[in-house]
């Protein structure tokens, strides 16, 4: 049963009932009973599918933010030069969090209502060469804008001009739509179990490449955080105390998404966008993102009807059971979001969706 009678929360999102299952029952301690390093290693290959990695995938206990700072805390020193290209709040909160392990960062922050086009890939590659960065960072998924950034001919620029890593945040992307990171030359793709997968926001998730393993070793990062303690798991055991739960539930998520289907998981979730946009469409209501934008299939942001402030807007769809939610950044207080990601990807929720937000206006 859902928490609200029509989610539309971009994240975290209701629960698949397989993940309930999973975690309504005891396991043993993932310390001294091999059946957690088989699971373990059963997760890592559905989350290495759903990435389009031949990599290895790393999962750790805790929330998105976790293989975020992660990956950055373990293959960068200070001095390192980074290239953040950002199209959003989070974009170019990769590079302040670059910025604060002490790295020299160059941010080319794009309108937050765009995505990456051709044209600004020059932009980014004088940047490329005139700082020479260890690592080149983007957000596939900008959840604050609903918009979906293309990364192939990023990834490939990245080739072409020799930067050593390519770190992309795919924590509202993965598990929704086609992610391709060996193709998009991705070094570090991190995800999270709380969107696309509808699993509890308990565990992420990490593919690393050859190349960015040979950083790891170098760099010698140690916290909790740290990515390098889970190079050898299958050996040597987990690193700390692993959450049975978790996992279980994480691998009922990849389950049930293999069971329905990648392309029809796909399809879903791009039907359910297209309803959306064109429901708001027809209730006057405009999008946040410029025509020329990508904009993701696993969530909308549109502009709060004009005359309305934030909290008499989301007053209204709540009292008649709409939960979303507002933005962040230069969106805050303009913008409302549907999170159509999920379980909560759905064709009738979508319809009873705008039902609500024809009888609010």
């Amino acid at each position: 049963m859902h928490y609200a009678p029509i989610p539309m929360v971009p994240g975290p999102v209701s629960l698949h009932p397989d993940v309930i299952d999973a975690l309504n029952r005891d396991y043993g301690s993932g310390l001294i009973e091999p059946d957690y390093m088989a699971l373990y290693a059963a997760t890592t290959r559905n989350l290495a599918t759903l990435m389009g990695t031949r990599n290895d995938v790393v999962v750790m206990t805790g929330e998105g933010m976790l293989a975020l700072w992660g990956a950055l805390k373990s293959c960068l020193k200070p001095g390192d030069g980074v290239v953040c290209v950002g199209t959003g709040v989070f974009g170019d909160g990769t590079g302040d969090m670059a910025r604060s392990s002490g790295c020299r960062v160059e941010s080319v922050s794009l309108p937050y209502d765009r995505t990456i086009s051709e044209q600004d890939l020059d932009v980014i590659a004088d940047a490329i060469r005139r700082i020479r960065p260890v690592m080149l960072t983007a957000v596939h998924c900008e959840t604050p804008s609903g918009t979906l950034n293309p990364l192939q001919a990023l990834g490939q620029l990245k080739e072409d001009l020799g930067v050593p890593l390519f770190y992309v945040d795919a924590v509202a992307s993965l598990g929704g739509v086609p992610v391709q990171a060996d193709d998009w030359h991705v070094d570090l793709l991190l995800g999270g179990a709380q969107k696309c997968l509808s699993a509890p926001p308990s565990m992420c998730m990490v593919g690393v490449s050859d190349a960015a393993w040979e950083r790891i070793d170098a760099v010698q990062y140690q916290g909790y955080d740290a990515l390098g303690q889970f190079r050898h798991i299958r050996r040597d055991g987990a690193p700390y105390t692993p959450y049975w739960h978790g996992l279980a539930a994480l691998h009922a998520a990849t389950q049930a998404l293999f069971r329905e289907g990648l392309d029809k998981v796909f399809a879903r979730h791009e039907r359910v966008a297209a309803r959306c946009r064109a429901g708001l469409a027809e209730l006057g209501i405009r999008l946040w993102t410029a025509p020329e934008a990508v904009n993701s299939p696993t969530v909308t942001a549109a502009r709060i009807p004009d005359g309305l402030t934030e909290d008499e807007w989301q007053a209204r769809l709540r009292a008649r059971g709409l939960i979303c939610c507002g933005s962040y950044g230069p969106m805050k207080g303009k913008v409302f979001r549907l999170g159509h990601m999920g379980v909560q990807a759905q064709d009738h929720l979508m319809e009873q969706a705008l039902q609500v937000l024809a009888e609010a206006l």
